[in-house]
């Protein structure tokens, strides 16, 4: 299922769509397989799977220990791809690929999104993309049928959000705070505002990530009118304590009160 029909069909049933955040390789590739299998079955609509990078410009402290570890195990995008290719035809939820440029540009464009398309990737984010920069990716992308999704930032000015609203694919990513991920404590209201900006300048799908951690912010989400609920550092958080085993657990109990949260009676 593509990102664009994951969307449309919780749309018909006026449902938000919940989004996990997982680094992939932390703790091990093998506890990551599992996690996106615990996931798919406890609520996630899409699931997107983190590539561990040594300079992530836009991950907060949590997700940055995660990538470190993961780097230190030996995590690199091949044997990421490798086990998403045994995991994804087994998923409901597409895959949303996070990964930052410069790992592209290395390898070749087209070179990556054959790679990643082959895996069963279906979206893309790529945090320090510039929207000048997009097309070159959003072209070749298109011709596989991966969807790229693009980041509005909240000091993002009007004439930049509707730039970016109108490249955007699958959905546009929200970014609910000025700064980095991290678990917060509340949610800073300009990402209503913002909401209600982009909404009345696009009829694209609406993520909003980057601080939500409880599920009372997830059902504060949906009410302000977002059609997705991207969830990260409290996933990462869960999955690294206690035994691989406790951290399965804990991610499966989390994502199902998250989904319970913005669920349609």
């Amino acid at each position: 299922m593509t990102i664009s029909n994951c969307f449309e069909k919780l749309r018909k049933h006026n449902q938000c769509a919940l989004i996990p955040f997982i680094t992939a390789g932390d703790p091990d590739l093998e506890t990551t397989a599992k996690a996106l299998q615990i996931l798919d079955d406890n609520g996630a609509d899409a699931i997107e799977l983190g590539v561990p990078y040594s300079d992530p410009l836009a991950d907060g402290p949590v997700i940055q220990a995660a990538a470190t570890r993961a780097l230190q195990r030996g995590t690199r995008l091949d044997s990421v791809l490798e086990m998403v290719a045994k995991v994804s035809p087994n998923l409901r939820s597409p895959i949303i690929l996070f990964t930052y440029y410069n790992p592209i540009l290395y390898r070749g464009i087209e070179t990556f999104l054959q790679q990643i398309k082959s895996a069963g990737v279906q979206g893309l984010v790529v945090p320090d993309l510039p929207l000048e920069e997009a097309a070159s990716l959003i072209q070749p992308a298109n011709k596989l049928g991966i969807e790229l999704t693009l980041l509005v930032a909240p000091t993002s000015p009007k004439s930049r959000i509707e730039a970016i609203a109108r490249e955007s694919q699958g959905f546009i990513y929200l970014v609910s705070v000025t700064g980095v991920t991290g678990v917060r404590e509340g949610l800073d209201t300009r990402a209503k505002e913002l909401l209600q900006e982009l909404r009345s300048i696009t009829d694209k799908p609406i993520g909003v990530g980057f601080g939500i951690s409880k599920p009372e912010h997830a059902r504060q989400v949906k009410e302000w009118g977002a059609d997705a609920v991207i969830v990260g550092s409290a996933f990462v958080k869960r999955l690294a304590q206690g035994t691989p085993e406790q951290g399965l657990e804990a991610i499966g109990e989390f994502c199902k009160s998250l989904k319970a949260a913005i669920q349609n009676d």
